[in-house]
């Protein structure tokens, strides 16, 4: 009970929890952070300040979300991992099958037509 006391407000969401809470320098999260920004921003298309302020605000969500759910310091870590390579997995399987797709799309479509005519 006395810890209750001595620290309320840290300790409040979860007591259990909140020990490797309290172990984690901020700086550490804000590092956490300025990697999901990294991610986010080679998979997301941002244009100007006002762009890089939503997704800093994204990744500031997404960090606190998985620091109030995470049990342990490394549970945080693996999850935001985790997520991360999820990010890059999807951004790379999309990506090729974006790129033949967009420049087939732009170069087949005019074509076609002509070359069904003139073959047919």
């Amino acid at each position: 009970m006395d810890t209750n006391n001595w620290r309320p407000a840290q300790a409040e969401p979860a007591m259990d929890g909140g020990d490797w809470r309290t172990q984690l320098p901020p700086d550490s999260r804000q590092r956490i952070v300025n990697k999901i920004m990294d991610t986010l921003k080679r998979h997301l298309p941002v244009s100007g300040q006002e762009g890089l302020h939503e997704l800093r605000k994204i990744a500031v969500r997404f960090e606190e979300k998985i620091y109030t759910a995470a049990t342990s310091q490394s549970d945080y870590l693996r999850k935001i991992s985790l997520k991360m390579l999820t990010m890059e997995t999807k951004s790379q399987t999309a990506m090729p099958s974006n790129l033949p797709s967009n420049s087939a799309g732009n170069s087949k479509n005019p074509p076609d037509p002509g070359k069904e005519k003139i073959y047919q």
